[in-house]
């Protein structure tokens, strides 16, 4: 019965990675923005707007949602959360400017992203007591590597319908597929649990902390810090991936496109990967393994110096894969740390870490060139925001919970 209950299980796995590669097309805003900069006659900094709010409303309701997952079915969140981020897509091909555009689909579909996303995570952390991390990091890379397959998409369809229109086509998918992705969606049955909790390698010592207790703890202050400079990090790299290879690296626009794919790839892996590192070692090892690879990479990056590409591919795969990374350590540690009664809500509050991090890396990329002229420049600044970062794993992971 266990045996069953353990092959039966994937397919929660599966689904939220399809779930997740649906909700993660918020990525391929940049797909749009130049249309909508010539349909509203508006500059980069205006079209970014929708973008960055849509961050703001995924992180905010994220946090709001993690009251509330484990009250209602897992299958009705995904419905209301699906429900909005249509509705925000469907609503965004009728906008008239970029204010609109802004509240449908940088609120109302953010805030559907928000609802729907921390859902498949807290049903496969369940279904998956002794792989908890590795179970979750797969999930995750639906949503990274999304934007491989739906910004292709998105740019045929722009080109066949025009910008609105295909919001609107999106929008119609998304109704129609996401209602029915989430039916099969679960908790497992206390009865359930209990065989589960049998399986070899599940650790039982872990305690149940409420989210009152978990802020109390120093490694809370650790964890939301880190993802908070993990995020920051990951999203300067990927704002400036672009103007790097050309304007670094010495390649052309389209090559750097090209080894857009490669990158987004490892972005994916690296939340499985590093969900297993937080799974077979403590949390801080883990952060302060992705510190050494993204200061390795940067290190790389300052001594190759320009107009050396095979250099640029390599230090930008590992900074890719460390940002997913990030995004598979925060949820793997909250539950690692605090348990698995109170996940959701934890990690609610937890991942309003990424939405600071998100809003001051896409921020921060663009402003530190504009200020600064210098690539150097903002790699040693990336360096020197790990090294803080490693401070504050040393310290505040130290004999902690």
């Amino acid at each position: 019965m266990v045996e069953n209950k353990k092959k039966s299980r994937w397919k929660y796995v599966i689904l939220g990675i399809i779930i997740m590669m649906f909700l993660g097309t918020v990525y391929s805003y940049s797909v749009f923005r130049i249309s909508l900069e010539q349909a509203f006659d508006i500059g980069s900094a205006q079209s970014g707007l929708p973008y960055m709010t849509a961050l703001a409303f995924y992180a905010i309701f994220m946090f709001i949602t993690g009251r509330y997952i484990e009250r209602f079915n897992p299958r009705t969140i995904i419905l209301v959360g699906g429900f909005l981020v249509s509705a925000g897509w469907i609503l965004s091909s009728f906008a008239t400017g970029i204010v609109t555009l802004t509240i449908a689909y940088g609120c109302i579909g953010g805030a559907g992203v928000g609802i729907a996303y921390g859902v498949p995570m807290a049903v496969v952390a369940k279904w998956f007591p002794e792989k908890k991390g590795l179970a979750v990091g797969m999930v995750l890379i639906g949503f990274g590597l999304s934007p491989l397959v739906t910004a292709p998409l998105a740019r045929q369809l722009v080109e066949y319908f025009g910008v609105l229109k295909a919001f609107l086509v999106l929008g119609t998918g998304f109704a129609v597929l996401l209602p029915f992705l989430s039916y099969p969606f679960k908790y497992p049955a206390e009865s359930e649990l209990m065989g589960l909790s049998r399986v070899k390698g599940v650790i039982e010592d872990v305690r149940e902390l409420t989210m009152a207790e978990m802020v109390r703890t120093r490694s809370f202050k650790g964890l939301y810090l880190n993802f908070v400079t993990g995020t920051m990090v990951g999203l300067t790299i990927i704002g400036m991936t672009t103007s790097t290879g050309v304007e670094f690296a010495g390649m052309e626009t389209g090559e750097v496109i090209g080894y857009m794919a490669v990158f987004a790839v490892f972005n994916g892996l690296g939340r499985p990967s590093f969900g297993w590192i937080t799974d077979r070692m403590d949390s801080r090892k883990a952060m302060l393994l992705s510190y050494a690879l993204i200061i390795a990479a940067s290190l790389l990056l300052i001594v190759a110096g320009k107009d050396n590409k095979p250099i640029y591919i390599i230090s930008f795969s590992i900074l890719w894969f460390n940002l997913g990374g990030w995004l598979a350590i925060a949820p793997a540690s909250t539950m690692k740390l605090y348990g698995a009664k109170n996940y959701a809500r934890n990690y609610g509050l937890v991942f309003t870490a990424y939405g600071i991090g998100a809003i001051a890396g896409v921020s921060t990329s663009g402003l530190l060139l504009d200020i600064h002229k210098s690539y150097y420049f903002v790699f040693s600044y990336i360096i020197a925001l790990c090294m803080a970062g490693v401070l504050v794993a040393l310290i505040m992971f130290k004999n902690d919970h």
